[in-house]
This record gives structure tokens, C-alpha cells and sequence, in this order.
């Protein structure tokens, strides 16, 4: 038995992939697609889109929010777990990475469950909450500019229903999170995340080492 998590070497996250990932070739072509692209980094892993999928189904989730789409894997797992009547709303910055996205949602038949909204999340946010929506999400998914984390954080909290969730990726941030006087902005926003959640009250939290690390944070 062991006490903490495993580190994954190349043969065993492999194996992982192979007993686990149900995949789909048009995901497959999606993240080969994504790969080829300067900033393909900006991907979350297949096992991460499974999970995220997992949840919206677990939480019966009907209204999604995702911060930060790309070339939109992590919506697309989530929109096909979604049901008919499901809604997701994407928030990015224009981009050629943008066709890529809508091009594999109308493929998959999901694209009339999301709606990609371009500019700036925090005013996107800021338009929710003035038009009425707070409390109406039930799962929103934060994968953006790293250094607005807290900020993202604040605005998931006043968006969630009662038992919805906040999930956020890359806080382990390639272990860079263990800088002692990080230069990067990003990096002391997600120390800054981190630290926080783990006090906040508010929440329910778990951090989990999945992928570049995700954290899940329950509205109490």
C-alpha cells in the first residue's frame, strides 16, 4: 500500500490511457490537430476531458461555464455529456484556434449546445451577473490567463448554484507552484489560488494531480 499519490512515469500513464480513456476518433483528430498548433501546451490531457465529462453527468449539470476553450476538447467533453436541453457557454479571446473548436462541435453534433463568447472573461462574467444569473451555473471550468485565477475564483462563487463546482487546472503549474519568489504573475496567482481554497469556507475542496493538477471546489 502506499500513503501518497504515484508518480506517473511515460509506460505507466500509458497504461492509464489504455485502461481507461474511452475515446472517440474524432477526439483523436481534435487533439493531433491541436498538437501541431505553436501552443498546443494550452490542451488539457484526454484523461482531464473524460473526468470533466464524468462530472457534468455525475452532478446532472445542465448550464456550464468554461473559462478559457482554445481549440474547445474540454467543452467538447463536456457538451456531449450534456442532454438535449443542456447549455454551455465558452469564454475566450478571438483566435484561428476559434474555427478549430466550432468545426469539431458541429461535427460531433454538440455545436447548438454552446455558445463561444470572444473577449474578455472577466467582462463576459461581470454581464452574468448584471443580467441576473447568479447562482444559475452548475459546474464552471477555469483553464485561462493564470494570473486572474482569484479573480475567476470570486466570480465562480457568485455564478454556482448551491452544490455546484468550480474546477480549475493547471495548479500544479509544472511545479513552478514551488517557487519560493516566483517572478511570473501567473505563478504567484495560482500560489495565491492555492493557499486560498485551502482556508476558504466557503467551499468544499479537493486538489487533485490530474494532468498539470486540478482543483475542485464545491459551493456550500
Amino acid at each position: 500500500m502506499t500513503t501518497r499519490t504515484l508518480n506517473l512515469d511515460d509506460a505507466l500513464y500509458q497504461y492509464l490511457l489504455d485502461v481507461s480513456l474511452r475515446d472517440s476518433p474524432l477526439k483523436a483528430r481534435l487533439r493531433a490537430e491541436t498538437a501541431a498548433l505553436p501552443t498546443s501546451r494550452w490542451q488539457v490531457a484526454p484523461e482531464q476531458g473524460q473526468f470533466l465529462a464524468l462530472l457534468v453527468k455525475l452532478l446532472g449539470a445542465r448550464r456550464l461555464l468554461e473559462i478559457g476553450t482554445f481549440t474547445g476538447y474540454s467543452a467538447l467533453c463536456m457538451a456531449e455529456a450534456l442532454t438535449d436541453d443542456g447549455r454551455l457557454l465558452c469564454c475566450d479571446l478571438p483566435g484561428d484556434y476559434n474555427d478549430v473548436a466550432r468545426k469539431y462541435w458541429r461535427e460531433a453534433g454538440v455545436e447548438l449546445r454552446i455558445e463561444l463568447r470572444l473577449g474578455s472573461a472577466l467582462s463576459t462574467l461581470e454581464s452574468l451577473l448584471a443580467d441576473g444569473q447568479e447562482g444559475s451555473f452548475d459546474l464552471i471550468f477555469i483553464d485561462a490567463d493564470k494570473a486572474r485565477y482569484p479573480a475567476y475564483f470570486e466570480y465562480a462563487l457568485s455564478l454556482l448554484r448551491v452544490g455546484g463546482l468550480a474546477v480549475f487546472d493547471n495548479v500544479l503549474w509544472s511545479g513552478r507552484v514551488l517557487e519560493a519568489q516566483p517572478e511570473s504573475a501567473d505563478t504567484r496567482a495560482i500560489q495565491q489560488l492555492n493557499l486560498a481554497l485551502r482556508d476558504d469556507v466557503r467551499v468544499d475542496y479537493s486538489l487533485l494531480p490530474l494532468g498539470d493538477g486540478m482543483s475542485l471546489c464545491r459551493k456550500r
